[in-house]
């Protein structure tokens, strides 16, 4: 069979061997994944035409306005993992606490928890701009038969068994990664079926395109505006393009393509960061790492970052190398300059 012509469910099946201590559990929250991902595109297309956009009236754990699609999608992803008795836990960006799951048996078998952030960058659905799912699955570190604890969350992102996303856009994608490379999959709305679309995708070793909020230039750390400005001057392939959208899926993924550095720095207004540890940053660094970029908070890898809290934010920039190493040379600069 052509490599392109492969559905998702047959790549699964025959990438079974990669899935680390996996007796099947992996494969199938991949699966669940797929499902899932397939009720909230649906939704998504007919945001336009039902009442599933704007403010749902609640506020989440980060303190941001929960949009309708955030609540749905949150339960589509958490029912669809709980049914299908794969996983020992789950922990979403929606949600306070993680979730504990027990089989129907009220057994504590399985081995797997999944974090995950059900729709980023929803506060776009309104204005028909792209968002996107993220995942991310560690095996658990408590003993198998009792329930999970914080300390299964809690792991740094090199214990990652599996991480990806999915882009609902002008065509759906879930890509993914198990540690050995990154693939892309393509839905065919008319049969609801994913076709491997993108085969071992790599990020260029350098590129042309900074992704960054530039109107909270003022509140950076100096290192980041002396970056911005270095990606403005006038020398070599520069300037830079600008492109931000605003949505890390669909920024990722198009530097990912394209070449390119996605920042999200910290700021006088967020002295953290934005972005969560658990349920972006560790699964996009993941993904970029398997695909020859590189993640970190300006300073440090992003996978070797040691959790502390569920909802932790830190400061991220990853994408290409070479244009993160360059943004990481700046950082240390007005580090030592201070």
């Amino acid at each position: 069979m052509e490599e392109r012509n492969k559905t998702l469910g047959e790549f699964i099946i025959e990438k079974q061997e990669d899935f680390r201590y996996s007796t099947g559990e992996l494969s199938r929250i991949i699966n669940s994944i797929r499902l899932a991902a397939k009720v909230v595109n649906y939704k998504v297309n007919k945001a336009g035409l039902v009442d599933i956009i704007g403010a749902a009236g609640e506020v989440n754990i980060q303190g941001e306005d929960q949009q309708k699609l955030d609540v749905y999608a949150n339960e589509i992803f958490i029912q669809t993992l709980i049914n299908r008795e794969i996983v020992c836990g789950i922990a979403s960006e929606e949600s306070d606490d993680f979730i504990t799951v027990c089989g129907s048996d009220n057994s504590h078998s399985n081995k797997y928890v999944v974090l995950m952030d059900p729709l980023d960058g929803s506060s776009n659905i309104d204005v028909n701009v792209s968002v996107g799912t993220i995942f991310s699955v560690f095996r658990r570190v408590t003993p198998v038969g009792t329930p999970v604890t914080l300390e299964d969350f809690l792991q740094p992102g090199t214990q990652q068994v599996a991480a990806g996303y999915v882009i609902y856009g002008t065509s759906t994608m879930l890509v993914y990664t198990t540690g050995h490379g990154v693939n892309g999959f393509t839905l065919n709305p008319a049969i609801g079926t994913f076709y491997l679309s993108h085969p071992n995708m790599k990020f260029k070793e350098d590129g042309t395109i900074y992704s960054i909020n530039e109107g909270n230039y003022v509140h950076f750390p100096q290192g980041v505006k002396d970056y911005i400005k270095y990606c403005q001057m006038e020398e070599g392939n520069r300037p830079y393009t600008s492109r931000y959208i605003g949505s890390l899926v669909s920024d990722i993924h198009r530097n990912m393509i394209k070449g390119g550095i996605y920042i999200y720095p910290t700021s006088s207004k967020a002295p953290d960061g934005k972005l969560r540890l658990m349920y972006e940053c560790n699964p996009m660094a993941f993904i970029t790492e398997q695909a020859g970029g590189k993640a970190s908070d300006g300073f440090r890898r992003i996978l070797e970052l040691k959790p502390t809290e569920l909802h932790q934010r830190v400061p991220f920039f990853c994408g290409s190398k070479k244009m993160v190493e360059k943004a990481e040379e700046f950082m240390a600069k007005a580090e030592s300059n201070s």
